[in-house]
């Protein structure tokens, strides 16, 4: 094993959720829409690792607000996974994640201090202060 797959069982990042409900975001048929950025991003992290086919979104309970979102490299497609692919490059949705990421668009966004990807989802009640947990 090299030192890379030790890491693999962790979150690949951090992400942080936004409710999003003061603007309309027009329902689409997939689960989740990849921003330009999100896209180049994955593209990025994925271009030296050709045993990954791409990343796949969970859910876990956690937090203090309830459910955090986990992004992890994934070597293959689970049955019960939902596959998002835009721009060549390829999301899986766990099936516990699905229903809460419905019409959620994921983004990636750098600053100064810090620079992760960012689920603004509109089926969210609330967030914590920090933005990485939420309730539906």
């Amino acid at each position: 094993m090299n030192s890379n797959s030790i890491n693999m069982s962790a979150s690949l990042v951090r992400a942080t959720v936004r409710a999003v409900n003061k603007r309309k975001i027009l329902p689409t048929r997939a689960a989740l829409t990849l921003t330009p950025s999100a896209v180049s991003k994955i593209r990025l992290l994925l271009q030296d690792k050709p045993e990954y086919i791409g990343l796949k979104v969970g859910v876990r309970t956690r937090g203090c607000n309830g459910l955090t979102y986990t992004l992890e490299y994934t070597t293959e497609k689970e049955k019960s996974d939902e596959e998002v692919l835009q721009d060549g490059v390829r999301v899986f949705i766990e099936k516990k994640a699905q229903l809460t990421l419905l019409g959620t668009e994921m983004d990636f966004v750098e600053s100064k201090l810090s620079s992760e990807f960012v689920f603004n989802n509109p089926n969210i009640k609330g967030t914590c202060g920090c933005g990485e947990s939420f309730n539906i």
